[in-house]
């Protein structure tokens, strides 16, 4: 799709990351300023009670971004809703998807989700992208 403000009612976005890796963690972590050790250090995970280490939630909530980000020519995120489901783990291949449900001529409101390679939801919520 070359033009969100073709999509129709129904209509979906989806982009699929790489796999989640450690480095990519590692530099989230010193981009946001948190250093929680479950996000990089497997003994601390699994001191926590995790089988390993995950992903931050907002990593994986600010990745939701990367399908609106080519239609910045179009419009902007003017709200973002999201309820964290699921957790995201080293390896996890990430879909994330946008779905329309409502356009006016002054924005587009999509419910929104990302889903693991297993078929589970991770994270599911709302955004509404302002039309210019």
């Amino acid at each position: 799709m070359s033009n969100i403000l073709e999509l129709n009612k129904g209509e979906s976005l989806s982009v699929t990351l790489n796999p989640v890796s450690r480095m990519d963690l590692i530099k989230y972590a010193g981009a946001s300023g948190d250093f929680n050790p479950i996000h990089t250090i497997d003994e601390e995970a699994e001191k926590a009670g995790l089988p390993g280490i995950i992903a931050h939630g907002m990593w994986t909530m600010g990745n939701l971004a990367k399908l609106f980000t080519p239609y910045f020519e179009e419009g902007f995120i003017q709200d973002y809703q999201i309820r964290f489901s699921g957790m995201v783990f080293l390896s996890d291949v990430i879909t994330l998807k946008a779905e329309l449900q409502n356009k006016t001529v002054e924005y587009m409101d999509f419910d929104v989700k990302a889903i693991n390679q297993k078929g589970r939801e991770v994270i599911k919520g709302k955004v509404r992208f302002a039309i210019y």
